[in-house]
């Protein structure tokens, strides 16, 4: 027979008198609350607060959990408001202790600390809700067993970027998920993630509500405001008619979709250079948890998310035509997240509350509904058949779900192989490789030893080797040049600055003469270097043999050799160009007021010794042939903002041109006629100097910004959208990472390389291999790692 609730209050009372403690009247009140809904044949059920408990009121409490399965109590909820510095291993033992009866689980975690959330992520829980409101998951891995979880809350996550691939394997059951006001941002990782959830019916990333009849919506979709229980829950979805909560706008999901992505890619990580203080902190086990302040940390960058006070309302779910015109916000709708829908005469508006970065994505909501086929409702807006009509057509406009537009994994895997020359050897190369987690303590790291003594470097620019698949070059903010192999982390080549060189912006390697190179800095030097020459690691014993020095070109930013070797040439900040003689070593001319701006980048072609194309802030790209003196330029193309660089397909049929803020276009090289727009997005920053390159030959392009930490990957015939690449600081670092520079692979197909910088205070400046063809987790290779923050040099 089962227990009754009065004797459970007896027994109650007892282990307090064996505790040498007081009843807690919270506990007798909600002890008595039971008794009452008992009798008017309610639920059954035991509603605990944490706000009214002391750490002595938690020993009888547990004796009493422990009768629990034995008694009339049906369902025990667990929940706090205030930010009373209760120990969390309490709150832990309580929720444990209750067992099988756990149904709701909702808490404020801040005042629970770190240990608290490690524990839950990694023990699981037996309840059907889980709200973790304000929690400080910086990356989602929830490990345990949460088997009978069927919704899941972290709004207002702050601290929330993205989700281990497997983080929801351990909820198969879920079906609710809202994740409003968070940092998510990357689709392809956050589809990746998702996709492991077989019942996700209802997702939401921000709120749209419909305010004609009523206030605007500030609740968590746990169905509390902020401050308060609101009474009123329009949201609230019944299951088995066992339990009714807010769960806002979540989702149930059968996701067959196409594994594709989510298993083909890895960004494949080893670190070169690194402090031992460093490493300390990316083997720590709390390296997915954040407990700054990110307001402090990132100041405006919150404000993407819009937070209004008012009360708790729904868009109707029966006003389905009003969704008619919601094909992507991002685009048709403006970014205040409002839109309007008239039905007859009737006119609704709709708005947006509480959005993470991801709803600003273009194309967002199609690309959700795509991917996620299963899905009923998607931001409180339901999703209908014709819906997802317009988003496959969408999705197949903007975006490719596999490499080639191939239909299977295999096949792809397959083509690469045959294609790529090396494919054995390369095979071989990533087998024999250490692989890494991102964020976990197996992260492995190179330490260069110069001479003895551990080194760390600053790198500012980088090129790979044209014809050596081992190498590549790498300039420091310190004005030295190393050359390393990055196939094994080795330095093959170390060339101090010696105090004649600052910034090294500008790099190119000869290809007739694979040992040489050209660096030059910011302070204008220019050298060559033979690195067969220059064997020496050890600072303080270079000589300077095997180097010539060429006449110094103020505020330089770019150098390139045409592929002659016979020349190259040199820009800056000024809207001068100079041609040199690599051979002689002399200057032969100087080409002045090419632009009417300063002349970022300079490129000559790939298979044409006398043309050559330049990219400058005056929103001019010219092409010049140096055949005709170039006082005329062949033609010019104009883009809406600054050009920051410019480069040639390596067929050079194509021009890539790179203006400030995602403003990436493709011309014909032949006229410089607009081929492609890659309608990539745009931040409204001035100082968002972007950079793209091919890989994979002319198939792809590649492209990052300085105030972004995406890299997007495009298709370079049709435009369509690969996969983006969020780069996160690794181990117990919290702050974003930034696109200073980036290069593709030349011999490794779907393989590329990062220079990325931290925007906090002497962080790590780094450069990390890509490997998208990997099949692992995402992990990282570091080729260099330092503390530097990013700087606003110019260069390619």
């Amino acid at each position: 027979m089962a227990i009754d609730i009065r004797t459970l209050e007896e027994r109650y009372i007892s282990s307090c008198r064996r505790h040498h403690v007081l009843p807690n009247p919270a506990i007798l009140a909600v002890l008595f609350k039971a008794k009452i809904k008992k009798t008017c044949h309610e639920l059954c059920s035991l509603e605990i607060s944490l706000d009214h408990l002391k750490e002595t009121d938690f020993p009888p409490l547990l004796d009493l959990c422990m009768d629990l399965d034995a008694s009339e109590i049906e369902a025990v909820d667990i929940h706090n408001e205030s930010l009373y510095a209760l120990d969390g291993n309490y709150a832990l033992l309580l929720m444990h202790a209750v067992n099988q009866k756990l149904r709701v689980v909702d808490l404020h975690d801040l005042s629970f600390g770190k240990d608290f959330l490690r524990d839950l992520s990694q023990r699981g829980l037996t309840c059907q809700v889980l709200t973790l409101r304000s929690s400080h998951f910086r990356k989602l891995n929830m490990m345990g067993e949460f088997m009978r979880i069927h919704t899941l809350n972290l709004d207002f996550s702050s601290s929330l970027t993205s989700f281990q691939e497997d983080c929801f394997t351990c909820m198969p059951n879920l079906m609710c998920l809202s994740l409003c006001d968070t940092r998510i941002s990357n689709l392809w990782t956050t589809i990746a993630a998702l996709s492991k959830l077989p019942s996700l019916d209802e997702l939401r990333f921000q709120n749209w509500s419909c305010c004609n009849d009523a206030g605007p919506y500030s609740a968590s979709s746990s169905g509390k405001s902020d401050d308060k229980t609101d009474s009123n829950q329009p949201n609230s979805v019944d299951y088995g008619g066992q339990l009714s909560i807010n769960v806002g706008d979540v989702t149930n999901q059968n996701s067959s979709t196409e594994q594709g992505l989510r298993n083909l890619f890895l960004i494949n990580n080893v670190v070169i250079n690194d402090d031992v203080q460093s490493m300390a902190e990316d083997s720590s086990d709390d390296s997915d948890l954040d407990f700054s302040n990110p307001l402090q940390e990132h100041g405006s960058v919150e404000l993407l998310s819009n937070v209004f006070a008012g009360g708790n309302r729904q868009v109707n779910p029966q006003n389905e035509a009003s969704f008619d015109n919601l094909q992507n916000h991002n685009e048709e709708e403006p970014l205040d997240g409002v839109f309007t829908k008239h039905i007859g005469d009737v006119a609704l508006t709709y708005i947006s509350y509480h959005a993470s970065p991801i709803d600003f994505e273009k194309h967002y909501r199609e690309y959700m509904i795509a991917s996620l086929p299963h899905l009923r409702l998607l931001d409180n807006l339901p999703i209908r058949k014709i819906d997802q009509e317009k988003a496959t057509i969408k999705f197949s406009e903007y975006f490719e779900n596999l490499p080639y537009q191939r239909k299977h994994k295999e096949n792809v895997v397959h083509m690469l192989q045959k294609r790529e020359i090396r494919a054995s050897q390369t095979h071989a190369q990533s087998h024999g490789q250490k692989t890494s987690n991102l964020y976990g303590k197996s992260q492995y790291f190179y330490t260069s030893d110069l001479g003895g003594e551990s080194r760390s470097f600053r790198p500012r620019q980088f090129e790979y080797h044209p014809s050596d698949s081992s190498l590549m070059v790498f300039g420091t903010l310190d004005g030295e040049v190393i050359v390393v192999n990055h196939e094994n982390g080795k330095i093959v080549s170390y060339i101090p600055s010696l105090g004649a060189m600052n910034s090294v912006l500008g790099l190119c390697w000869l290809k007739k003469y694979p040992s040489k190179l050209i660096a030059g800095s910011d302070n204008g030097s220019l050298k060559l270097y033979d690195i067969h020459q220059m064997r020496s690691t050890i600072p303080g014993i270079y000589s300077g043999a095997g180097s010539v020095t060429f006449d110094e070109f103020d505020q330089l930013t770019s150098v390139h050799v045409n592929f002659t070797d016979e020349l190259f040439l040199a820009s800056g900040y000024s809207r001068d160009v100079a041609l040199y003689d690599v051979s002689s070593g002399r200057r032969l001319q100087v080409f002045t007021d090419m632009h009417q701006e300063h002349i970022n980048v300079v490129k000559f072609a790939n298979h044409s010794p006398s043309l050559f194309a330049t990219s400058s802030f005056d929103q001019d790209v010219k092409m010049w042939d140096l055949r005709q003196k170039p006082v005329r330029p062949c033609y010019s193309s104009s883009s809406s903002r600054g050009n920051v660089m410019v480069c040639f397909s390596p067929d050079d049929h194509y021009l890539l041109v790179s203006a400030v803020d995602n403003e990436v276009r493709q011309l014909l090289a032949v006229d410089g006629r607009l081929h492609l727009n890659f309608e990539i997005a745009s931040t409204g920053s001035s100082q968002n100097y972007t950079r793209s390159y091919y890989m994979n030959g002319r198939d792809y392009i590649i492209s990052g910004s300085c105030d972004e930490h995406v890299v997007r990957i495009c298709c370079a015939q049709t435009g369509r959208r690969l996969r983006d690449i969020s780069l996160e600081g690794g181990g117990g670092s919290r702050s974003s990472m930034f696109v200073q520079s980036l290069r593709g692979d030349p011999f490794r197909e779907f393989n590329m390389s990062i220079l990325a910088a931290y925007m906090r205070p002497r962080s790590r400046s780094e450069i990390f291999k890509v490997n998208m063809l990997a099949s692992s987790d995402y992990a990282k290779e570091h080729l260099d790692g330092q503390q530097a923050c990013p700087t606003n040099s110019m260069g390619g």
